[in-house]
């Protein structure tokens, strides 16, 4: 093949990656299918799973200007992934610390306040509880109203994101409500399926949220086992449907708090 034959059989071969009736075509295929791109998530790849990784730098690749053949390529890798988790393989087999918030008195203050009020609020609470999560290679699963769903590779980060979320909220204010979060977290080995968490563990960090009260952390045995000697911490009386019986709940304090 001479030069000039192959340059344009690499142009030609550029135009069909990038045609947009392809591209497109590829995209809606795979996202009725398998799902958008959120299925790259932080928790995978922070444990460095070769499919995980592969996935997640497709994604960055492709970047504003989606090819057909990346549209391809992320399409096998994701379907490769949600035949691992049908079958258990890396999914459910390992440690995960759920969290869950929500706001205390929100729903009835949002009543009164309206919405352009509760709007800012949530937004502002989102950027004060959201970064320490992410800071500690959490994933923040899904945002629940006036709450949120996270999970963590370990019950420690958990722990340390709850309270700092709580020290960034101190200072929010909006129409004469202070916004305090109740915090639930469990560590279990839930099952993922694409972006999401199911399962008793997930039920049971909650039913731990249900039951904390105003700026309390509450935490599953499982949980506090999992931090550090000599963490301070209050046996709870607990019992919620959706959680195991012998489950039992600790309200865990900061280090300023101790003593």
């Amino acid at each position: 093949m001479s030069e000039t034959s192959g340059k344009r059989f690499a142009a030609a071969a550029r135009r069909f990656n990038r045609n947009p009736k392809l591209v497109g075509w590829a995209r809606r295929a795979r996202e009725r299918t398998l799902g958008d791109d959120d299925f790259v998530d932080h928790l995978s790849t922070a444990r460095g799973r070769p499919s995980d990784l592969a996935a997640q730098q497709l994604v960055s690749l492709r970047g504003d200007r989606p090819g057909f053949a990346g549209e391809i390529g992320l399409t096998a890798l994701q379907a490769w992934q949600r035949l691992a988790e049908s079958q258990d393989r890396g999914r459910g087999k390992v440690d995960v610390a759920i969290l869950f918030t929500d706001l205390v008195g929100f729903s009835s203050w949002a009543l009164r306040a309206g919405d352009a009020a509760a709007v800012q609020l949530l937004r502002e609470v989102a950027a004060a509880i959201e970064p320490p999560v992410l800071e500690r290679q959490g994933e923040v699963v899904k945002r629940l109203g006036d709450g949120l769903m996270a999970a963590f590779w370990d019950a420690p980060s958990a722990v340390e994101a709850a309270f700092e979320a709580n020290e960034r909220l101190a200072p929010i204010e909006v129409s004469g409500y202070r916004p305090r979060l109740r915090t639930g977290i469990h560590l279990g080995r839930p099952r993922k399926l694409g972006g999401d968490y199911f399962g008793v563990d997930v039920n049971s960090a909650a039913r731990l949220a249900d039951a904390a009260k105003p700026g309390e952390i509450l935490v599953s045995d499982s949980a506090l086992e999992a931090l550090p000697a000599g963490a301070a911490a209050k046996k709870r009386r607990f019992s919620a449907k959706g959680a195991p019986r012998e489950m039992t709940a600790f309200s865990v304090q900061a280090p300023t708090q101790r003593g």
